[in-house]
């Protein structure tokens, strides 16, 4: 659990620079990020026309020049306009997908433990909390990959702490859980030490939401950047009574079904984030510093 607080803290001292800084990251985005080599113009040649039709050209990817644009509303980059395609509208359908299945899956398994033991449901869901747990799973690591973070080194602990998870989850459901014909969550509940092996999984989740909430300024995604690991926690040392945490995990479930609905009434653009941010980190190291240089004497000239 002390990837919780690292990765808490590496998301307080670098997103807060997402408002006021250009930070500069890779993005897994398909289509706008694509430069063919074939119609790059190097910026090392000292041509003022030159300079400016490739500027052009970057705008006209970034506003999607190729009649596959959505939305006619163009926003304003860091880095010049831009407007919502096609390939954005598909990755946010997706991303937000993911969070529902994961949340879903989660809210359907976890109510197993507030169902009388002689309920019919209760015996059908826990026959299936394997599946649940994996779709979850499946379901959160598809938003991981399609999540948009400036900062690429976040991203990227966030889904090697989703990868650990998965890891970590398998190695006990086979070598643990299943030899003595236990669901995997089943074990974890039994067996509270599991948790640091399935641990990660939910770090991850805990990332997630507290981006939401620092980004969005989403109340329940930053009430679920505590819940999550306080139930973990409270399992893994025992220092909760089953009592509490049932309240705490009733908790969970209720902020996280509002959490995934709730993103669904966001705009597209809000999950996109500055699309010229993201076309710009995908050019040479000497094509950005050309065009830095481009837009600040455009900058100055205008002053």
């Amino acid at each position: 659990m002390a990837a919780i607080t690292l990765l808490s803290s590496t998301f307080t001292t670098q997103l807060l620079f997402k408002t006021s800084l250009p930070i500069i990251s890779n993005r897994s985005h398909s289509g706008s990020l694509s430069l063919s080599s074939s119609s790059r113009v190097s910026f090392l040649q000292s041509d003022s026309r030159v300079l400016s039709n490739r500027l052009r050209w970057i705008r006209c990817q970034a506003v999607g020049d190729n009649n596959s644009s959505l939305d006619s509303t163009v926003y304003q980059g860091i880095y010049g306009p831009w407007s919502v395609d096609q390939s954005d509208v598909r990755e946010v359908i997706l991303y937000r997908s993911g969070l529902v299945t994961a949340a879903a899956s989660f809210v359907i398994g976890a109510s197993t433990a507030f169902l009388p033991e002689e309920n019919p449901l209760r015996e059908l869901l826990k026959q299936n909390l394997n599946f649940l747990y994996a779709l979850g799973a499946g379901g959160l690591g598809l938003s991981l990959f399609l999540i948009h973070i400036y900062v690429t080194e976040i991203k990227r602990t966030l889904q090697a702490l989703w990868a650990l998870g998965v890891v970590g989850s398998l190695a006990t459901y086979l070598s643990l859980a299943q030899p003595v014909g236990q669901s995997l969550p089943d074990y974890v509940v039994e067996n509270p030490t599991a948790v640091w092996l399935v641990g990660p999984l939910f770090a991850a989740l805990t990332g997630l939401v507290f981006k939401e909430g620092l980004c969005y300024g989403k109340l329940e995604a930053g009430i679920l950047t505590f819940v999550i690991p306080t139930v973990l926690l409270g399992h893994l040392t025992g220092l909760m009574d089953n009592g509490v945490k049932l309240s705490v995990l009733g908790v969970w479930m209720v902020l996280f079904v509002i959490f995934s609905a709730r993103k669904f009434t966001q705009p597209i653009k809000d999950d996109i984030g500055d699309k010229s941010v993201f076309i710009f980190s995908a050019l040479p190291e000497n094509e950005k510093k050309a065009l830095l240089e481009k837009l600040e004497d455009q900058n100055t000239n205008q002053l």
